[in-house]
């Protein structure tokens, strides 16, 4: 993105007044952050070839999200593989580059109070319980330390759910059923979900707390699996 004020700032019309993008250095700063969880997330096999796609939120109001822009290798992500988005997932500036086709989820998510940053990641273990509960609708982890990297959780003598939704292209629809769902009337939302056949969707206060929230479910998902192989 390395173009002009005057080449990238949105058109104003009679009825909208442009909205100036946050200064570089927030942006600059948080890209850096998610070009490292890319190659970080794609070592650890949870985010390869084009899957998985990452969200910082810049700006409430204005409302600004940086979000990966759609088909991007995420260990070879750039500085110029973002965009941002407003409220309605419309890019700010002018870019031959298209949002994440998940962005719907991305926008109902950071639209929360708290929740400044989402990654969605595809594990094999998450995509492996995915299926195996996804007819439940989710499944129960409890009794693990590793709970307690999830913020909130002080005992291992705990347990949460982990919802499951099914896929589908339909993501507007999807992100109304996990707003209705996943938010409502529950004691504790662990940070994340899982859709069928697909991966986790996993949130924080910041890049470093859903980076944490990713490690310590996909850590608990591996438990959960490999504990399965034991048992037969």
């Amino acid at each position: 993105m390395k173009k002009s004020a005057k080449d990238t700032a949105p058109k104003k019309t009679k009825n909208s007044v442009a909205t100036k993008i946050s200064p570089n250095k927030d942006i600059k700063k948080a890209k850096s952050k998610i070009i490292s969880l890319g190659k970080q997330f794609h070592r650890r096999g949870w985010s390869l070839a084009t899957s998985s796609n990452y969200s910082a939120l810049i700006s409430r109001k204005p409302f600004q999200l940086l979000i990966t822009a759609s088909g991007k290798h995420k260990e070879n992500l750039g500085m110029n593989d973002f965009l941002v988005v407003n409220e309605k997932g419309s890019p700010l500036e002018k870019t031959d580059e298209k949002p994440s086709a998940e962005t719907a989820l991305h926008l109902m998510l950071t639209g929360k109070e708290n929740i400044n940053s989402v990654l969605h990641v595809h594990s094999v273990w998450g995509t492996l319980l995915s299926e195996k509960y996804g007819a439940t609708g989710g499944f129960w982890v409890e009794g693990y330390e590793m709970l307690k990297g999830l913020s909130g959780i002080k005992s291992h003598e705990t347990r949460i759910w982990i919802d499951i939704y099914p896929n589908s292209q339909d993501i507007t629809s999807l992100a109304k059923k996990v707003n209705e769902r996943t938010f409502s009337d529950k004691e504790f939302v662990p940070f994340g979900f899982l859709i069928r056949k697909h991966g986790l969707y996993a949130w924080g206060s910041n890049i470093e707390e859903a980076q944490r929230h990713v490690e310590t479910l996909e850590f608990l998902f591996e438990v959960t699996g490999r504990s399965l192989l034991v048992q037969d």
